[in-house]
């Protein structure tokens, strides 16, 4: 039977909801946190993407926070994703999300309280009788500042059936209008997603006039198989991330769920509004704003997802494709032929390719530098790639707003010699300049950074691999820094891998800077889950 939503009216009974919370449960992952530029950005990229409700951030958590979500509640008309705002049940919660969402066209507020007799009694420590009346509270109080109210029951899955039926029948009552049973801890398995699911429906009343949401974290590497689960089960709004970033182990990959529904439609016929061939470019996106590479084999978007080295695959692709691929790599955004620039190509085709690669218009300083590093690498370079421009516009395109650039590297080195290095670097529009030795090339320039912008953090990974093969391919470099227990991971690219190195560097220190001011109030409690 059809459903009227407050925000969606009435929704045909195989339309699948598409709530990104990429912004949210996504960025709560060490090292994952986005500048307010990096989130506009991103939530740009997930609305052309067609995701129906955006889940923008938790507003009372920092001043960062509310910001971010309040900049992109301003940023989408109604013909735009609902943005909603996460809260618990304390009034000061609700009122910070109602405020941070006021300015959308279509909003909603996401409140959660525990349910589970172990979150009850550790966490909360509270009777099941204060956490129904919490239930009723925030519900009520949520739905007079909007009439889309989504609550969730947190540890959903290992709540006690019966009491779960009632939070939910209490929500229901209370006027919210999705229901969100999440497996918090990813310990279901599709079997008790069927059971849970279909118990409420059929117990609850009035759970024919609500939405159903499912919301899985990947511990066990179910989150997706759970999700399947659920909509078999009834439910009509999947919960999940780009990528499947998330706390621990992740959320549901919102590419795999998708790309599920649609090449498995002949076994869970249903219909969503995600714009398919654009999924590659918003994994590409967020990759690199997080600077958190895709693993290769990852399903949808890691680059050998549709590449095949054994012969026998290749001999049946090569006669059909469909011998070994049971979706096209175009119908994702993966190209046939990525080869299309050379030191020949003007700036207009440059534009052009940064458009397909998912950039989007790009003002005109930044393409006129993105354009130089572009001819640069060109001339250095016998072939460029897609990834190889990808990689080089990062640093004007996605990172233009940085405090800290990069302008000058000179570094001396040998065999028997003692590296030298010296900097200059541009922080907040003043130049600064160091030179130090070290026990490497690398070593010397990270001194020397530290030297030109003084500061006291800790050096926890530096890795490098190639974007492309060849000895002419750019390096890739990723630097995690510490600084009092935040950990944060920049990425740079360049032919020379000391000159990425450094761009690396650089950047995991903008993003320490923009982490030191969203500094959480005391009253923040970090684990959020739900």
């Amino acid at each position: 039977m059809a459903i009227t939503h407050p925000s969606f009216g009435t929704l045909a009974d195989d339309r699948i909801i598409i709530f990104d919370t990429t912004l949210r449960d996504g960025e709560q992952s060490p090292g994952f946190s986005m500048n307010i530029q990096e989130k506009l950005r991103m939530a740009e990229a997930l609305a052309e993407l067609g995701v129906d409700v955006m889940e923008a951030g938790f507003p009372i958590a920092s001043p960062g926070d509310f910001e971010s979500v309040q900049s992109i509640a301003k940023h989408f008309s109604k013909d735009g994703p609902v943005v909603c705002g996460l809260s618990r049940t304390a009034p000061a919660d609700i009122l910070s999300a109602a405020e941070a969402i006021r300015p959308a066209a279509r909003k909603r507020i996401h409140t959660f309280v525990s349910t589970s007799p172990l979150h009850m009694r550790v966490k909360l420590r509270l009777e099941p009788e204060q956490v129904l009346d919490l239930v009723t509270s925030s519900v009520t109080l949520a739905r007079q500042h909007t009439d889309d109210v989504e609550w969730s029951a947190e540890d959903g899955t290992r709540t006690e059936p019966d009491f779960l039926c009632r939070c939910v029948e209490a929500a229901i009552k209370a006027g919210a209008t999705t229901i969100n049973i999440p497996d918090t801890v990813g310990y279901a398995v599709p079997e008790d997603m069927i059971r849970i699911f279909t118990m409420v429906r059929e117990r609850v009343p009035g759970a024919d006039k609500v939405i159903f949401s499912a919301h899985n974290h990947n511990d066990l590497g179910l989150a997706v198989a759970n999700t399947l689960a659920a909509i078999r089960a009834g439910v009509r709004q999947i919960e999940s991330t780009i990528n499947g970033i998330g706390e621990r182990a992740g959320n549901a990959s919102l590419e795999e769920v998708v790309m599920a529904l649609r090449t498995r439609h002949d076994a869970i016929p249903t219909s969503n509004g995600i714009v398919t061939p654009k999924i590659l470019k918003t994994s590409k996106l967020l990759a690199t704003i997080t600077s958190f590479d895709v693993q290769p084999n990852k399903a949808i978007v890691g680059r050998n997802a549709f590449a095949h080295e054994s012969g026998i695959h290749q001999d049946g692709v090569l006669k059909d494709a469909s011998t070994y691929e049971i979706m096209t790599p175009e119908s994702v955004g993966w190209t046939t032929n990525s080869l299309v620039l050379g030191k020949h190509s003007g700036r207009a085709a440059f534009r052009d390719k940064l458009r397909a690669l998912g950039y989007g218009e790009v003002g005109d300083n930044q393409l006129n530098d993105a354009f130089r590093r572009f001819k640069d690498l060109a001339d250095r370079k016998k072939v460029v790639y897609d990834e190889d421009v990808a990689a080089l516009v990062d640093d004007e395109v996605v990172r233009g707003n940085d405090r800290v650039k990069l302008v000058g590297l000179n570094v001396s080195t040998g065999l028997g010699t003692k590296p030298m290095a010296s900097v200059t670097l541009e922080v907040d529009g003043e130049r600064r300049d160091g030179m130090a030795s070290g026990d490497g090339a690398v070593d010397a320039t990270f001194i020397a950074i530290r030297q030109a912008f003084p500061h006291e953090v800790g050096l926890k990974l530096y890795a490098v691999q190639s974007v492309t093969g060849g000895t002419d391919a750019q390096a890739r470099v990723t630097v995690r820094l510490e600084e009092h227990g935040k950990l944060v991971d920049g990425q740079g690219a360049d032919t020379d891998t000391i000159v990425a190195s450094a761009r690396a560097y650089v950047h995991a220190l903008n993003k320490l800077l923009a982490k030191r001011e969203r500094t959480a109030p005391p009253e923040f409690q970090p684990a959020l889950s739900a």
